[in-house]
């Protein structure tokens, strides 16, 4: 048989037009996740006219913002009921993993989400950006009838639109997504170029509006690469997989409790609202996402004193895992990243002769980069952040793999537990 007789090989995906179909939805993506996001941001914003914070030490707050916090606890339970809000809703990790939103609770993600942050929730802003952007492409991927690889691919792109202003990198919103949604074969190739495409021009737009949200958000003072830092960044990550770990244990505890409450799901989020409100109001520096806080933490460090520093990690972590198990909608990087940061304030307290930018910086990368499983992503994000020179990344990125490993270790046993266990693990999901 001749070889002109079978049919001839398929064109290489750029030559198809259904690549091109593809780079024409990420423009118009990356459009309208700049948008959503400047709107959204500026929404949220709307916090900043109650919280004042005049003292970040114990006591700091104001105890009418228990009044403040309690109230945006009713209108979360409220809001979830009317746009019938399910009790669980999938991660933007579970939607970038799978490539796909569930069109039907973008609405109640976003305006619950909005109510959350606006009230001081510790909670970040990237649950409802990404619900938007992925929804948007939902939306495009069925009206051109996309396939489902395509169709993913476009959902990794809205995700792209919408975080390419927020993180102020195109490099860190492609790194993120692709570490996180772990594409393989040509998905990989396309994923890629329509990220790129998406988040660039985000990048763009949101740019000209309002500057660079991330970029040399934190100013850690210099400091001279020597050998031993790579050694103090296997530490510093072991230390951040053991903030990662009690995080995880106090947010299955947090859900346990809400989850035994024999109260209506509407009173939840009012609880928690209390809650949140107490430790605010003794700890003022845990409300909202952390991003503003943490620039106090880095700025007032040496005055806020090792305790304190200690106190503030440990209360964030426990806002956080309240919010997330009441009913508040929110995502988890910003948290982290506070939890990260300070955390490694403190070791800079602990240990004076470390110094404070590499102790910051391992810690602010670290957390997050275990947490959601996207290491080098983290080590750009942390470097931008602060400005770090390229040997002085060497350290970062020990800390945050050491992290990333020590963390999915123990996941990885506790699954394995999990399996020869059967009727522990019902017992766990009940």
């Amino acid at each position: 048989m001749s070889a002109t007789s079978g049919s001839a090989p398929a064109p290489p995906f750029p030559q198809t037009p259904q690549f091109w179909v593809l780079m024409v939805n990420a423009l118009g993506l990356g459009v309208f996740g700049a948008c959503v996001a400047l709107l959204f941001m500026g929404l949220i914003g709307l916090g900043d006219e109650w919280y004042t914070v005049s003292d970040p030490g114990w006591f700091g707050g104001q105890w009418w913002w228990l009044a403040v916090t309690a109230a945006a606890g009713v209108v979360v339970g409220l809001l979830r009921r009317w746009t019938h809000l399910p009790d669980k809703i999938p991660s933007l990790i579970d939607d970038l993993e799978h490539g796909h939103v569930d069109g039907r609770s973008v609405p109640g993600v976003v305006v619950v989400s909005a109510a959350s942050l606006i009230g001081g929730a510790s909670l970040g802003p990237e649950q409802a950006l990404g619900a938007m952007g992925g929804g948007a492409a939902q939306w495009t991927a069925r009206r051109r009838r996309l396939n489902d690889e395509d169709s993913q691919v476009n959902t990794r792109a809205g995700f792209a639109g919408a975080y390419g202003g927020l993180f102020s990198s195109t490099l860190i919103v492609v790194m993120l997504i692709l570490e996180v949604s772990r594409p393989g074969g040509q998905r990989m190739a396309k994923t890629l170029a329509a990220t790129i495409v998406s988040s660039s021009v985000s990048f763009a737009i949101y740019f000209v509006v309002a500057g660079a949200f991330f970029l040399d958000a934190y100013a850690v003072p210099a400091f001279t690469f020597e050998d031993w830092q790579l050694l103090a960044g296997l530490g510093l990550g072991l230390f951040a997989a053991m903030v990662v770990t009690l995080l995880g244990a106090v947010m299955k505890l947090a859900a346990r409790m809400f989850g035994r409450l024999k109260v209506p799901a509407i009173v939840r989020p009012v609880i928690g609202g209390l809650v949140f409100g107490v430790v605010g109001v003794i700890l003022p520096l845990t409300m909202f996402t952390g991003s503003d806080q943490l620039k106090t933490v880095l700025q007032t460090g040496e005055t806020l004193g090792a305790g304190l520093l200690a106190a503030l990690v440990i209360a964030k972590i426990l806002t956080f895992a309240v919010c997330e198990a009441s009913g508040f909608v929110g995502g988890p990087i910003f948290p982290a990243l506070f939890v990260g940061g300070t955390a490694g304030v403190f070791v800079h307290q602990v240990f004076p002769d470390m110094p404070l930018g590499l102790a910051f910086t391992c810690m602010l990368a670290a957390v997050p980069g275990a947490l959601v499983s996207a290491p080098f992503a983290l080590v750009l994000l942390a470097a931008f952040m602060s400005q770090l020179g390229a040997l002085q990344t060497a350290p970062v990125l020990i800390a945050v793999i050491t992290a990333f490993l020590a963390v999915e270790s123990v996941r990885y046993v506790a699954a394995t537990r999990r399996r020869s266990n059967p009727q522990t693990s019902r017992k766990t999901n009940q």
